[in-house]
């Protein structure tokens, strides 16, 4: 006697997982302009190499000679493939299902998944699209929602998985409820632009709650969470997404305590950029691209910059010089003179943590004039959440390289300065308490009212306050490492590399960060 009629029914609940929710559900979601679930999973991975756990998770329906008569697949497809040859867990929503509402079968494997990760210390990628568990079925008797005598598993496993390895996550479609807090329970997370939405609760829970008529879109649309910070980057379409996640990875570990992946560029570490002789004007007040800069000191198109549409006044990506893995922080003087907000303080601390989390040295690029000021600032709560950047800087054990391009004013220039931070100046860099005019205004504030030209006293008073925060006495006091040529920017900090390269493994050895990095 054999086991084919038990085997038999393993096939057809796979037959039936595959299928999905059926061609017409499928038909309607290519319709929407999105993909399904596998689909992703075969766009995102290497060819042939994702394995899938609990395909026969799901509810079956047999006869009464114990034939299956009919099985829904939960409606979350989970499993282990390859990234570019790298092992990582992925789990999908499958909105073909049910909406992607999870069952309590959808529930257990998305926790599984991220439980999975962190055992085994492999890169996360969730790609999420639903509105979370279903308000019945998730327990006997209909109930959902947590029992309260303990902590959640599924966030308990989130949060581990987070700790514990490099995560990223997509919104594909509409994200709402739990999956939107799994969504920002990442390292990174990326939305498509026309097809994703993120909300804490859809059009008809906000119209009953607060009697506000929104769409999705005006609600949680990329034009929204780009700007408010939830959300990463945006991609224009799903296959722009893979790329946006292969790419991240690439820079980093596949877990906590790894050395980060060495991918040789074949740029040269002795590259001299003549136009950085030229970068930053003269006339104090004008600004310059710092992204230009950037591009111009890193190994060529390796700048992978992260939130560039919060927090403007500030410039956070991942790059590589010589081939390895390097966080990038600058100012952008386009954007509010690249004085520190409360957005761009909350950008950098999240940036920070990363880079600490997973042993990335950071270089920062300095053109800071201080904390924004004004009734707007301080609303917003500015130097609160610039001195909880600053603590983050303080407690991070990464090497920092800082290169003082310009500004350097106030408490806010200390958030560029890591513990044991080495210093780089260049000629047009400045130092001070605060910038030449607000000092100007407050120290010789009656004295110029009371000149016979205000304006040409003003301009008198700033020149001379100018020289005297020249990089040069500053230099002579040893008040910076060195003074270098902007053009040997790149050399410096390929040697600089060189240099820390046994603190950055002592960090391997001692395990994970003093302190747990926050989504």
């Amino acid at each position: 006697m054999s086991w084919d009629e038990e085997v038999e029914g393993i096939r057809a609940r796979r037959k039936s997982a595959k299928a999905q929710g059926g061609s017409e559900q499928v038909a309607k979601q290519h319709a929407r302009g999105r993909l399904t679930v596998r689909e992703r999973i075969e766009g995102l991975l290497d060819p042939d190499s994702f394995r899938e756990r609990a395909a026969v998770a799901g509810e079956g329906e047999q006869d009464d000679q114990g034939q299956l008569k009919s099985f829904t697949p939960a409606s979350v497809v989970m499993g282990i493939g390859k990234l570019d040859g790298r092992q990582v867990v992925v789990c999908g929503d499958d909105f073909t299902v049910a909406g992607a509402s999870y069952s309590a079968a959808g529930m257990k494997k998305g926790t599984y998944a991220d439980d999975l990760s962190a055992r085994r210390r492999l890169p996360m990628v969730r790609l999420l699209e639903g509105g979370g568990a279903r308000i019945t079925g998730l327990t006997k008797g209909g109930r959902s929602g947590y029992d309260l005598t303990q902590p959640s598993t599924a966030n308990l496993a989130m949060l581990e998985a987070f700790r514990a390895v490099p995560v990223v996550c997509a919104a594909l479609g509409p994200v709402a409820g739990f999956p939107a807090a799994r969504l920002v329970t990442s390292h990174l997370s990326i939305m498509t632009r026309q097809t994703a939405q993120v909300l804490i609760g859809g059009p008809a829970l906000v119209e009953r709650a607060t009697h506000e008529k929104l769409t999705k879109e005006e609600l949680g649309g990329a034009q929204i969470h780009l700007r408010s910070g939830v959300v990463d980057n945006v991609a224009e379409d799903e296959a722009g997404v893979w790329e946006q996640i292969r790419a991240f990875l690439s820079f980093l570990p596949s877990r906590v305590g790894e050395a980060s992946p060495i991918v040789d560029l074949n740029d040269p570490r002795d590259r001299r950029e003549p136009k950085l002789l030229e970068i930053v004007p003269r006339a104090r007040r004008r600004a310059y691209k710092m992204r230009r800069l950037i591009h111009a000191i890193i190994d060529t198109d390796s700048f992978f910059e992260i939130a560039s549409l919060f927090g403007r006044s500030q410039i956070t990506g991942l790059a590589r010089l010589e081939g390895r893995s390097v966080g990038i922080f600058a100012n952008d003087p386009v954007h509010q003179g690249g004085s520190m907000t409360a957005d761009g303080a909350r950008k950098v601390r999240r940036f920070v943590e990363l880079c600490d989390q997973f042993n990335l040295p950071v270089i920062a690029l300095v053109d800071e004039p201080g904390f924004l000021i004004g009734s707007e600032s301080e609303q917003a709560g500015t130097i609160r959440a610039g001195v909880e950047t600053l603590a983050a800087t303080m407690q991070s054990r990464v090497p920092w390289a800082s290169v003082i391009v310009r500004k350097s004013f106030g408490v806010a220039a200390g958030i560029h300065l890591g513990p044991g931070s080495t210093t780089f100046a260049w000629p047009s860099a400045e130092f001070g308490a605060m910038p030449i005019e607000g000092g100007v205004a407050l120290a010789y504030g009656r004295e110029i009212e009371a000149a016979p030209d205000p304006e040409a006293r003003r301009r008198e008073l700033e020149d001379e306050l100018a020289n005297a925060q020249s990089v040069f006495p500053r230099a002579e006091e040893f008040g910076v490492h060195d003074l270098i040529d902007p053009r040997d920017t790149r050399p410096v900090l390929c040697e600089w590399l060189d240099e820390v390269a046994n603190q950055l493994e002592e960090n391997l050895r001692q395990g994970v960060p003093r302190y747990t990095a926050r989504p």
